[in-house]
């Protein structure tokens, strides 16, 4: 199995529910929906983010070709921690979980692409972690950008920042130094 995003995209092909616009800034979902939605983003970008009594913190995006969910309310159906905006214009196709599931659940195929794409967002998690754990700033920003450099072209510094856990400053700096 080359691309199991690839591989999801083409079982789904034809189950996609409807299509959704969103306009700059609007939200997808707040904290305390239960929206346990599929979405891909056919254009636009996202972010999915936390926030506490003092900031925001922004968690993952999702951009061109990707998915993107409440995970933790997909999973459970209760309602979610998560906010997801959208930071560009979106486009987005539509799924329910029980339709996904339905789809999934019906050849073993597609409950093996599923569950490597999991498996894939576990291990991307974890890198995560480690980096924000283990590294100092300039680290952080150089395994991100090989990692995903995509990230670089579709998403406001700002956000970047907060996602690497650092100040929009620090961000700046280290992407001046980079010319």
């Amino acid at each position: 199995m080359n691309n199991p995003l690839e591989s999801l995209l083409k079982k789904l092909e034809n189950h996609w529910e409807k299509e959704i616009s969103l306009k700059r800034n609007e939200f997808l979902i707040n904290k305390g929906d239960t929206n346990t939605n599929l979405y891909f983003v056919k254009d636009g970008s996202l972010r999915v983010f936390i926030e506490n009594e003092i900031e925001e913190h922004t968690i993952r995006f999702g951009y061109k070709n990707s998915i993107i969910t409440a995970l933790d309310c997909f999973l459970t159906e209760k309602p979610t921690d998560f906010y997801i905006q959208a930071l560009k214009k979106c486009t987005l196709k539509v799924i329910s979980k029980k339709l996904f599931l339905q789809v999934i659940k019906s050849d073993k195929e597609s409950e093996v692409i599923w569950l490597k794409l999991l498996e894939n967002f576990v291990l991307q998690q974890m890198e995560r972690e480690v980096d924000l754990i283990t590294y100092a700033p300039q680290k952080r920003f150089e395994r991100v950008f090989k990692r995903s450099p995509q990230i670089f072209q579709e998403i406001p510094q700002k956000y970047i920042a907060s996602y690497l856990r650092m100040t929009p400053e620090t961000l700046s700096r280290i992407l001046k130094n980079l010319d």
